[in-house]
């Protein structure tokens, strides 16, 4: 599993540094985020659908509907999982066909997917440095 840091200054950074992550995503991948509340999971994840081809100003937070689906290259399921308390909460989501399907899958708060983590993804845990700077570990296990 490789693994390397970045760090953005800005949100647009962030949102550039999705869109270069994006191009190496193909459908069937998953890319789990992970990182406190605020730390730019959701301005990454514009970054990697736009990568995609997803028009950006689609892109939202999905908190209150937990799956957003997004027509871009592939399709895109974008997912946070900010209200869910506990695993179980995750049987009537439609996970087992959106993990690893025919598109990509965007999971922001993937440290709550427990026995429905995939072990093969694109990991990218979000460090808040201060301010608007923000630091990155990228691992890659999805080969």
């Amino acid at each position: 599993m490789a693994s390397a840091g970045r760090v953005t200054r800005s949100e647009s950074e962030t949102v550039a540094l999705g869109r270069a992550l994006a191009a190496d995503l193909v459908p069937g991948d998953v890319v789990l985020l992970e990182g406190d509340l605020g730390a730019g999971k959701t301005a990454l994840a514009r970054g990697l659908a736009g990568g995609l081809g997803v028009a950006e100003g689609e892109v939202r937070s999905p908190t209150f509907t937990l799956v957003n689906p997004y027509r871009g290259r592939v399709t895109v399921h974008h997912i946070d999982l900010y209200r869910i308390e506990k695993p179980s909460d995750l049987e009537e989501l439609g996970l087992e066909e959106i993990l690893g399907g025919e598109g990509v899958a965007i999971v922001e708060w993937a440290e709550r997917l427990g026995a429905w983590r995939p072990k093969r993804a694109l990991v990218v845990r979000i460090m808040d440095r201060g301010g608007t700077e923000r630091s990155f570990e990228v691992a890659d296990a999805r080969r």
